[in-house]
């Protein structure tokens, strides 16, 4: 009787042991792939941040060689 609770209390030590290192195994895969992520996710965001960048210096580019065709067009006609 005595040897099967031995046997069971060194089973029960064994799975506590290797489910402690299996779990600190997987945490640290998922906190490297939350890091890459986040690395993905900076990085895409600075490409968002300097499209609207961008999109802003060409409409005023737009609006400038409006303003000088019309500038053009007013002294063509005099």
């Amino acid at each position: 009787m005595i040897e099967a609770i031995i046997t069971g209390v060194v089973a029960i030590a064994v799975c506590m042991l290797n489910n402690y290192f299996q779990n600190r195994k997987s945490t640290a895969l998922i906190e490297y792939k939350i890091d890459e992520l986040s690395k993905r996710v900076d990085k895409h965001n600075s490409i968002i941040d300097r499209t609207y960048k961008l999109e802003e210096s060409v409409s005023v580019i737009e609006e400038k060689i409006k303003v000088e065709n019309h500038r053009i067009e007013d002294l063509e006609r005099k």
